[in-house]
C-alpha cells in the first residue's frame, strides 16, 4: 500500500495492477505526442492540492514545464495538476472518485479524466462541471493542454 494524506487523514491506496499500469503507461505514451514540448506528463505523480495537510498522487498528471520547473528538488507540485487522469480499479468507490474529481477541479485542475480500463471509457470534466463520456470507437478532442485528437482505443492498446 501506499499512503497519501487527505485532509489531514492518512489514507491507504493500493499500487497499480499489470492492467492499470499499462493503461498510465499507454496514457503517458499517446499524450506525450502532443505535450512534451509544453510540460512535463508522468505517471504516480505527487502534488499538494491546498498547502497543509494534504498529499495525494494521481495516477498520471500533467503540469505546464513553468510549473514543473517552480517546484523545488525536496518538495511536490503546489496546488493540483492542470491535467489529472485516475485509472478506475475494482477497489476505487464512486465516493473517493468524485471527491478526488471535486478536489482537484477546486484546486487549480483543468481537466479530470476517469479511464476505466474494463469498460474502455474514458470520462473527462472540468471546472465548470461539465462532463462528457467517450467509449471506444471515438475520439477525445483534446484541449487541456494542447489541442489534438486521440482515439479512445489508443489508451487500452496492448501493443
Amino acid at each position: 500500500m501506499r499512503h497519501e494524506l487527505h485532509h489531514g487523514v492518512l489514507v491507504e491506496r493500493r499500487f497499480a495492477t499489470k492492467r492499470e499500469c499499462e493503461t498510465q503507461q499507454n496514457l503517458v505514451r499517446q499524450l506525450d505526442r502532443f505535450v512534451s514540448h509544453l510540460g512535463v506528463i508522468g505517471p504516480e505523480f505527487a502534488f499538494r492540492p491546498l498547502p497543509e495537510y494534504e498529499v495525494w498522487v494521481a495516477d498520471v498528471a500533467f503540469i505546464s514545464q513553468s510549473r514543473h520547473d517552480a517546484i523545488a528538488d525536496d518538495d511536490y507540485l503546489r496546488g493540483a495538476p492542470e491535467l489529472v487522469m485516475e485509472v478506475l480499479s475494482l477497489t476505487d468507490s464512486a465516493y473517493d472518485v468524485n471527491e478526488r474529481e471535486a478536489f482537484c477541479l477546486e484546486n487549480g485542475c483543468l481537466e479530470f479524466w476517469v479511464v476505466d480500463p474494463k469498460r474502455k471509457s474514458v470520462k473527462v470534466s472540468t471546472p465548470d462541471r461539465k462532463t462528457i463520456t467517450y467509449i471506444e470507437g471515438d475520439t477525445i478532442l483534446l484541449n487541456v493542454p494542447a489541442t489534438g485528437e486521440l482515439a479512445v482505443s489508443e489508451i487500452f492498446s496492448t501493443t
